[in-house]
């Protein structure tokens, strides 16, 4: 008796029964408060990280091109003059490849002006204007690109060498506020010194090759312009039948996890109906595997009857365990079905949960947009430093040059035996207390990011799991509903139990930060690995990746505790946990059967929308009159991706819900059987459905007679 005993309370006590509960605890204190604290000190922290970025940042340099001198374009005394030219743009890809080029923020090695606009036309110096004056070939011929300060009186060929003026202009189009070269134009120009028609050629091959996507850049705004009111109406789509399959639920809850089920059953009898032909035929063809012996080719393996024989026989494994599983666990399938049910009917109760996935999206871009302008703004920090740079350091007059010495850009260079030096943006410095802290700084934003992400997410867990948890525990529905009762879930999670929303948003995201660290060690050291370093490697993410899933599971059923009774994160935890585990049979049953409904749910909705926006945009639905017409598009499967995202984005936030809804009175239900037998003190909460089920009964139906005080 006692051993028995012992194993029925390995996992805790059941829960007694307590005649004051009446749902949702209201008067409660704060939990977890030293976790409170430290997450609002983290939060004044990560403010503080966000002012000094905004001091010392500069995203300018990222938003707006610059010229040589580090001037921004488009700002301050280049106000009129937003693009920038580059003199000889072919030496941003002749000299370095693209991803070099990109990360410079489209520096290149060649001086580059401010202009009010890009060349139209295609221009040359040409061989007798080499002994005139600047003046006389720039300015009086509108093309004034020089740098700023050129004397008009310079010899057009010593300000080619210094290349302080530009010896050739190309037919341009801005885009990112630099002057591009025009595709599919026939250029004929003079040869210079380093300047060839075939660099000109192969220089516009490869920018057009790395910035192509301009153009289809510009047709995707082209094509959402055209259609950005169709896919709205095919979001509304997605939006109706995500709310119309969770209210239908109460209906057809039933009808559609048989279907379901047996469709399962039905698709794995065809995969063994097939496995065994293609078995037969291989069989009576003698194909073996003794005949193929080991090869690396997988695909090998389908010739031979061996592999259709392991297949036969895994799917009819699985085929006959879920034929039993079926047989002995139906009542519990039963029970799963009528939480379902239960679960529509409180939703349709409580509408505006469906809409708060809609503050926490809000909440979550907050955090996400402060963290990446912190992050901008830190990377962007320090003082502009400049270099002397020279094309070819070994054209004569340049063995003595300064070159990679610092330099003032506004001073005017006196070292003329060196052609083409010139005075280049370098960087920005890493000297100072916030440079030096950059490292750990952007560190910090990232904790904060994965910390408060995980905050709002359990913040939005936790008040649904409030509101519908008053739901399950109102003994006369819908009249003991509270009258607001996801306002006041929200507001009771706020006022007291930040600090252990806190603390399980703090565990998960460290278990992240790790996942996100051990990712990086095996990308940087993936060329370096032999095969037991791989494999232990892979170990180690498989464990970090189970672990994660465990504590989000546990902190989703720990926030459901803390929302009905107010404990502190550890002691709901463990009651949770104790709870679960008192029912784990029906804890898997009901996990597997919703998972399998709102899978359904989900490919209904992403699927219905997905085929009528191909059907529309591809213009195969014809006669819908003049106003119903498809638009004209570049790439009719924009829209058609867009709405599927759009409609999975919707139904994920729609069946999140009603899966916390699902989740929160599984766990009131464990609980009322617990605490309660139904007798005249001691009704049962639960619905009349899971009572017959169950073969339990009150002798106080809910809704007929008032309840013994």
């Amino acid at each position: 008796m006692g051993g028995k005993q012992d194993e029925n309370e390995a996992y805790g006590k059941p829960a007694k029964y307590d005649p004051s509960f009446r749902g949702p605890i209201k008067n409660r204190s704060c939990t977890d408060v030293i976790c409170c604290v430290l997450f609002f000190l983290f939060i004044l922290g990560y403010i503080v990280v966000g002012i000094v970025a905004w001091v010392y940042g500069d995203p300018r340099q990222v938003l707006y091109p610059r010229n040589s001198t580090g001037a921004y374009c488009g700002m301050g005394e280049n106000k009129d003059k937003p693009y920038v030219l580059y003199f000889n743009i072919f030496s941003c890809i002749l000299s370095a490849n693209i991803i070099t080029v990109a990360q410079n923020s489209l520096q290149c090695p060649t001086p580059q002006v401010c202009v009010s606009s890009c060349p139209e036309t295609p221009w040359a110096v040409e061989s007798n204007q080499l002994s005139l004056t600047v003046g006389e070939v720039f300015s009086k011929g509108n093309k004034n690109f020089c740098l700023p300060g050129v004397p008009q009186n310079m010899i057009v060929l010593e300000s080619l060498q210094q290349e302080l003026c530009p010896s050739f202009l190309l037919p341009s189009t801005p885009a990112l506020g630099r002057c591009f070269p025009l595709p599919n134009v026939n250029y004929t120009l003079p040869d210079f010194p380093g300047i060839h028609n075939t660099s000109v050629s192969q220089g516009i091959s490869g920018l057009l090759d790395s910035i192509n996507a301009r153009d289809i850049t510009v047709k995707i705004f082209e094509d959402f312009a055209r259609s950005w009111y169709w896919i709205l109406v095919a979001l509304g789509v997605a939006l109706v039948l995500s709310l119309l399959f969770i209210l239908l639920l109460r209906l057809m809850a039933g009808p559609l996890v048989l279907v379901l089920i047996l469709g399962v059953l039905a698709v794995l009898a065809y995969g063994i109906y097939h496995c065994w032909e293609q078995y037969r035929v291989l069989r009576d063809k003698g194909a073996s595997i003794y005949q193929l012996g080991f090869t690396t080719n997988l695909s090998a393996y389908k010739s031979v009857q061996e592999t259709w024989l392991a297949a036969l026989i895994l799917l009819a494994v699985i085929e006959g365990i879920l034929l039993l599983l079926l047989i002995f666990l139906r009542q519990r399938i039963r029970i799963a079905i009528a939480l379902l049910q239960e679960a529509s009917k409180a939703v349709g109760q409580m509408m505006s949960t469906l809409f708060y996935p809609l503050v926490t999206f809000v909440l979550l871009v907050i955090c996400i947009a402060y963290w990446a302008m912190t992050a901008l703004y830190l990377a962007t920090s320090g003082q502009p430093q400049y270099i002397y740079w020279v094309s070819n350091e070994s054209a004569p007059g340049c063995e003595n040059a300064p070159v990679n010495a610092s330099c003032d850009p506004m001073a005017q260079s006196t070292n003329y035996t060196c052609p083409g030096l010139m005075c280049v943006f370098q960087g920005y410095t890493s000297t100072g207390l916030v440079q030096r802290s950059l490292f750990n700084l952007q560190v910090y934003g990232i904790l904060g990011l994965f910390w408060t992400l995980n905050w709002v997410l359990a913040l939005g867990q936790c008040v649904l799991a409030g509101a519908f948890a008053s739901f399950y525990w109102a003994f006369h529905k819908p009249r003991d509903i509270p009258t607001f009762p996801l306002s006041a879930a929200f507001i009771r999670t706020l006022r007291y139990h930040t600090g252990s929303l806190a603390f399980g948003a703090l565990i998960l995201s460290l278990v992240q930060i790790a996942r996100i660290i051990l990712e990086y060690i095996d990308h940087k050291l993936r060329g370096a690995q032999n095969p037991m370093a791989r494999c232990i490697m892979c170990c180690f993410k498989c464990c970090l990746w189970c672990l994660e899933k465990f504590i989000k599971f546990l902190n989703r059923n720990a926030y459901i505790m803390i929302a009905i009774y107010g404990k502190n994160f550890c002691v709901s935890a463990k009651n949770a946990f104790m709870l679960l585990m008192r029912n784990v049979v029906r804890v898997v049953v009901l996990d597997k059967v919703t998972d399998l409904l709102l899978l359904f749910g989900k490919l209904l909705v992403v699927g219905g929308v997905g085929v009528l926006s191909f059907f529309f945009f591809s213009g195969q639905i014809k006669g819908l009159g003049k106003d119903f017409e498809n638009p004209h598009l570049n790439y009719y499967w924009l829209p058609i991706m867009t709405s599927i995202v759009g409609a999975y984005v919707i139904a994920s936030g729609f069946f999140s819900v009603f899966g916390m809804c699902v989740d929160t009175l599984f766990l009131c239900f464990l609980e009322d059987l617990e605490r309660h037998d139904g007798s005249l003190d001691r009704p049962y909460y639960m619905p009349k459905s899971l009572l017959k089920i169950l073969g339990k009964k009150n002798e106080v139906p809910p809704g007929n007679k008032k309840r013994k005080k």
